[in-house]
Formats: structure tokens, C-alpha cells, sequence
């Protein structure tokens, strides 16, 4: 439950009956919070009132404890969105970080899905452990205390066993580098996304990503602008959430010669694709002056 006090102050607390809640208005009788309904108020000794309320996704990924740097919800829902998190859908992660948005994927993904997370360093595998159980989630999330450079374990008893992923989200620092694992551990067609810090390691991921087979790649931001509300001076709030990250989405798709000649291209499109044919000709050890592209 979340308690939150006329001093604007809020707290996610964990009820127990045999321990009462002190604050610096006074104490709240665990009896009396255990019989609270949410969206009262429930009076402290010295007569203070303080809301019940019932936490939601965003209070706890925004209240857990971090190590790493945040992620934040409005990433969050899009990311989950592009890779059809839900019921029935297995999703891999890596890595856990302190595994907020492990909870969101576990509270999106329902009984019947499931979340494969990955961490190579043990002081985060362990703290997101903990930070799924401090949520009351992740029954339906294994986490592997592992370094995806070996793989993400396709073929392993104890971890995919043979089973392909449907979506991958990929929070490292060199992406390009886990490409094929991730096209090995995952069924043909399925959707990957990305967080980037940086232009530059964006670029380098766009060009990894043009050697195929990979289609449909986006590049975005997500930005919040709250508002003021109050009636009659409605207006926006000096400060908002603007860039937090780079946001990068793909899909694994073959490519073919006859799908290229078919794509209808302005002169500004055949100028694009001269410059995509020059690099990947470059990739593959050519003379990119020596291709000649015919629109």
C-alpha cells in the first residue's frame, strides 16, 4: 500500500500486524491499516490523516531500489507496446539492471507469459532479484545470472531449452555485438528494442543492423510534458521529462534483390540507398566508390 501524508510526502510500505507504522505525526496502528479500505484516510495518534492507496505499476517501478541508472515509465509503455508483451509471449531482457522494467514486464506479461532476464554482474542479478520480490512480482520471470557474450543458452536444460523467444529488449552497452545470438534465440519475425545513452552508439547500431536481416528500424525519443491542473490557469509545468534516452526498435526480416527493385524511390530515396549500397559494400571489404546503384 502507498500512505501518503498532507505534507505531500508518500511511502510504499508492506503491511504487518505486528508492527506500527511511526512517522513524525505520529503512529499508525498496523490493526487499523490492515482494515482500511484504499482511497480513505486513516488517522494517526496525534490526529493526523494519512491516504490509503493502492500502489500501481508506475509506484513501483518509480519506488525501487537502484544501483544502475534509471529507466523511466514512459519508455517503459512504448517498448512494451513494439514488443507485444502480454499473455502468452515469451520476452527476453538483458540486462536486469536493478530490474525495474523486469517488473514491468513481468505485471504485462500475465500467468501464462514469461520473462527470461539476464545479468552478467552479480550485485545486479541480486539486486533485481530482490526488487521483484519487494514488488509481490515475478512469478513469471527466470533470471539468469549470465553474460550474454556466451549466448543466450537456446540450447541449454536450464535456460531457453530449445524454446525461441518471440521479442528481445537489449539493454547493453555495444548491442551490435549480440546480433546473431539474438537472431538465434529468437523465432523469425520477431521484434527487438533498444536503449541507447548516445547518437554515436545509435549510428554504429543502424549500421550493424543494415547488414541484415533486419527491417522496419526506428530511431525516437519519448518526451512528457505534464500540466498544471488547476481550472482557469491551466498551463504547463515549468519542468518536464524530456530526453531521457534513445529509443531503437527493429525487426528480423530477409531482405531479397526483388523486394529492392519493387520499392517505389524519390530522388531523395535513391540517394539514401546509394549511400546504404556504399556501406555495405564498405562491410563487405569493397571499394565503395565501385558500386554503381540504378534506381
Amino acid at each position: 500500500m502507498i500512505l501518503a501524508s498532507p505534507r505531500g510526502k508518500r511511502r510504499i510500505w508492506r503491511i504487518d500486524p505486528r508492527q506500527d507504522l511511526h512517522t513524525q505525526d505520529g503512529f499508525l496502528r498496523a490493526s487499523d491499516l490492515e482494515h482500511a479500505e484504499f482511497g480513505t484516510e486513516v488517522l494517526t495518534s496525534m490526529g493526523v490523516p494519512f491516504r490509503m492507496e493502492q500502489p500501481q505499476l508506475y509506484d513501483l517501478v518509480m519506488g525501487i531500489k537502484r544501483q544502475t541508472q534509471i529507466m523511466y515509465p514512459k519508455d517503459m509503455g512504448l517498448i512494451c507496446f513494439k514488443l507485444g508483451v502480454g499473455n502468452g509471449r515469451t520476452i527476453l531482457e538483458a540486462g536486469s539492471g536493478s530490474g525495474g522494467f523486469t517488473i514491468a514486464l513481468s505485471w504485462f506479461s500475465g500467468r501464462e507469459g514469461h520473462v527470461h532476464s539476464f545479468e552478467a554482474r552479480e550485485e545486479f542479478y541480486k539486486l533485481a532479484r530482490r526488487n521483484l520480490e519487494w514488488a509481490g512480482l515475478g512469478d513469471n520471470v527466470t533470471l539468469h545470472h549470465r553474460d550474454i557474450a556466451d549466448g543466450f543458452g537456446i540450447d541449454e536444460a536450464d535456460v531457453l531449452n530449445g524454446r525461441r523467444a518471440d521479442a528481445l529488449f537489449l539493454d547493453v552497452r555495444t548491442p551490435w555485438e549480440y546480433l546473431e545470438s539474438a537472431r538465434e534465440a529468437l523465432i523469425p519475425g520477431a521484434p527487438i528494442a533498444f536503449l541507447l545513452p548516445t547518437v554515436e552508439q545509435v549510428s554504429r547500431l543502424i549500421e550493424a543492423l543494415e547488414l541484415g536481416p533486419f527491417e522496419e528500424t526506428e530511431v525516437c525519443e519519448v518526451l512528457v510534458r505534464p500540466w498544471k491542473a488547476v481550472p482557469g490557469r491551466l498551463r504547463p509545468e515549468d519542468r518536464m521529462n524530456a530526453h531521457t534516452a534513445f529509443l531503437v526498435f527493429t525487426r528480423i526480416q530477409e531482405r531479397s534483390a526483388e523486394w529492392d527493385v519493387r520499392i517505389p524511390l524519390g530522388t531523395r530515396e535513391r540517394k539514401q540507398e546509394a549511400a546504404r549500397q556504399a556501406r555495405l559494400a564498405a562491410a563487405r571489404g569493397e571499394d565503395p566508390s565501385s558500386v554503381e546503384y540504378e534506381a
